[in-house]
């Protein structure tokens, strides 16, 4: 049960009803700083709110803009150099704003706003190097996910071409100044399986001069050994995006990729690159993970997908459905909080059962999604074992990342 009382005291579910309820945006937020990082659409037409931080150190971005948002029973006032979080009258927190930094005013040496190269997810920066999705542009018609709003944010939020340049300076930018330690690449689909071609010299530079973690998001690749060159080349984590584990629902939500690729080309590419880990150079780690989106289909059938995923070795990322303005599917309603409690409690509980690293990274906070960590608190169970295993895994990581930070430094 969703009560005032369970909100206050557990970040994970406040966090997971702001997603499924989103918040009205009193109109003092918009004076002065009041929305921090600004109203952007977010990488991967997933998100298009508000940046904060919830108590417990849960980043977040809040729906604010969305039809749902707007008949919302929370919203969020600016009170003195704080927010404050209301739900029906009734103060639930205070909310930190993420913090804006001062590159996100900046200009490439080309002359693009470097908001238009990167932007900050959580903690992490989130990369869409290349043209938009060929789904958006297909002839007849767009065959693209109905969900989506990538066709929307090309050109308006996000520039539609990066030179590697133009990345690496943003990428130095946020790392100087935000002290970013992963940069995500994501791609649409594009015709001739292209978007491996496309991010590698991205990736091959961003990793040789800056050390940082990486990952790459794109459709799964038909020559699968291209994911041992990734594994090679130092690329940390990949991550396969189905959204849909029900096959008819995945053939109505996603007719693009159902039709390029099929459901079992994702489960296959996932299967096979959860088993890299155990090559390539070892210091570096690696991450596989399966994508879906919770709201779209069962709660049954997103907890299916979780167990496949976990089964398979590889993490699930499990976003809440938004309905995005602009989109096929902007008059739709996200799922109820109720609904999603038993997904989000299986997503932690199924990874900590397999013996998955999760939460290892070192500050990586992602505003988009619940992680499998944060959702700890869904759970009624403790799993001691491998939590304290994991607090070792995490401060042995995280050292041996500042050490190569440093040494990169010194170089």
């Amino acid at each position: 049960m969703v009560t005032l009382a369970a909100l206050r005291e557990n970040p994970a579910l406040l966090k997971l009803d702001l997603y499924c309820k989103g918040a009205q945006l009193d109109e003092s937020c918009f004076d002065g700083e009041g929305t921090g990082r600004g109203l952007m659409r977010t990488r991967a037409g997933l998100g298009s709110g508000l940046e904060v931080v919830l108590p417990g150190g849960l980043w977040t971005n809040v729906p604010v803009l969305e039809a749902f948002a707007h008949r919302s029973p929370y919203s969020i006032v600016r009170d003195g150099v704080s927010l404050r979080l209301d739900l029906n009258g009734e103060r639930v927190t205070t909310l930190a704003l993420s913090p804006r930094p001062r590159w996100y005013d900046l200009k490439t040496s080309s002359g693009k706003p470097m908001t238009r190269v990167g932007t900050l997810q959580g903690t992490y920066l989130g990369v869409y190097p290349a043209k938009v999705c060929d789904y958006w542009v297909a002839e007849p018609s767009k065959t693209n996910c109905h969900f989506c709003s990538v066709g929307l944010n090309l050109g308006v939020d996000d520039a539609s071409e990066k030179s590697v340049e133009e990345v690496l300076e943003v990428v130095l930018a946020a790392r100087a100044e935000s002290g970013i330690t992963y940069v995500d690449f994501n791609t649409g689909h594009y015709a001739g399986d292209t978007y491996l071609d496309i991010l590698e010299p991205y990736l091959r530079r961003i990793k040789a001069e800056t050390g940082l973690l990486i990952g790459v998001q794109t459709p799964p690749h038909h020559d699968l050994s291209r994911y041992d060159r990734l594994r090679a080349m130092g690329v940390n984590r990949v991550s396969f995006c189905f959204e849909i584990f029900d096959r008819e629902r995945f053939r109505e939500v996603c007719p693009g990729k159902d039709a390029q690729y099929g459901l079992d080309r994702y489960l296959d590419a996932i299967r096979y690159c959860a088993l890299l880990g155990r090559s390539g150079p070892a210091s570096e780690p690696w991450v596989t993970n399966g994508e879906i989106i919770a709201g779209l289909e069962s709660p049954e059938s997103s907890i299916e997908a979780i167990n496949w995923i976990t089964r398979a070795g590889a993490i699930p990322t499990v976003c809440v459905f938004r309905p995005l303005r602009g989109t096929d599917y902007e008059d739709r309603e996200p799922p109820d909080t109720e609904a999603m409690i038993p997904v989000f409690r299986r997503l932690y509980e199924a990874c900590m059962d397999a013996g998955l690293p999760i939460g290892c990274a070192p500050n990586v906070h992602v505003s988009l999604v619940m992680l499998p960590e944060e959702c700890a608190a869904l759970s009624p169970h403790q799993f001691r074992w491998h939590s304290m295993k994991l607090a070792v895994m995490k401060r042995v990581f995280a050292a041996r990342f500042a050490r190569r930070m440093r040494a990169i430094d010194a170089a």
